[in-house]
């Protein structure tokens, strides 16, 4: 008889975990829905037809991260979304290849305003030669295209780059450089008519970045951020 009761309670408490642990996935699958919604809303990173965003609650189990209101790590990819130069010239969009967040201790500070902290960010943001070459040969204006490629000498924020193409019928052999200050990146291309362009990213209050290198996938830029204020107001610097 005893070992009947201690098989039905083994039965009973297996059962309770997993409808416990079924529970818990589908909750954290709604929390990041919801949080991929907040953070296209308020960041706009999916705004291409083939841009990707997804925000992840990780952790287990997610309920008892919910009733607390803190998570220990959420991470955030988005692909293909494109900003704008700062004074919106035609032709000036880049596409960013992807951009990955990374927010540890997450506090909820307002559930009616939606809105969250996170005690330290750290992220990378990576923009293709493709794209680069594609921007810079819109905004010369005329010629034929130039060519964004790796160059060595990256130092701290400003990574260089090697720029080839022709220009106004001029040949254009020359090192650029790609300075990563805040949240702007500014491209600088000796002998170009359009020798300097801007972009700003939209990024967590509190996040800038700290480095810029080209590799051989693209420049890869770093960022970090200390008590970031995630809101739900658009952010604007």
């Amino acid at each position: 008889m005893r070992r009947r009761w201690v098989k039905v309670l083994a039965i009973t408490v297996v059962v309770l975990a997993v409808l416990f642990t079924v529970a818990d996935r589908v909750a954290v699958h709604y929390a990041d829905k919801e949080a991929t919604h907040l953070a296209a809303e308020k960041y706009d990173y999916d705004n291409s037809t083939d841009g990707h965003l997804d925000v992840s609650i990780e952790g287990f189990p997610f309920l008892t991260q919910a009733f607390s209101q803190k998570f220990g790590h959420v991470k955030l990819t988005a692909r293909q979304f494109t900003i704008d130069t700062t004074t919106n010239a035609p032709g000036g969009y880049l596409p960013v290849k992807q951009l990955q967040l990374d927010l540890r201790g997450v506090t909820v500070t307002s559930l009616t305003a939606r809105s969250a902290e996170a005690n330290l960010t750290t992220g990378t943001l990576t923009l293709s030669y493709e794209a680069l070459s594609g921007v810079v040969t819109r905004l010369a204006g005329n010629g034929g295209p130039i060519r964004i490629s790796q160059a060595p000498g990256s130092t701290e924020q400003a990574a260089r780059v090697k720029v080839t193409g022709t220009v106004a019928g001029r040949a254009l052999n020359s090192t650029g450089t790609l300075l990563a200050q805040g949240t702007e990146i500014t491209l600088t291309l000796p002998g170009a008519e359009q020798p300097t362009a801007t972009w700003r990213v939209q990024l967590p209050e509190n996040v800038d970045f700290t480095a810029a290198r080209a590799t051989s996938d693209g420049v890869q830029i770093s960022m970090v951020g200390h008590l970031v204020n995630l809101g739900q107001s658009r952010f604007t610097r």
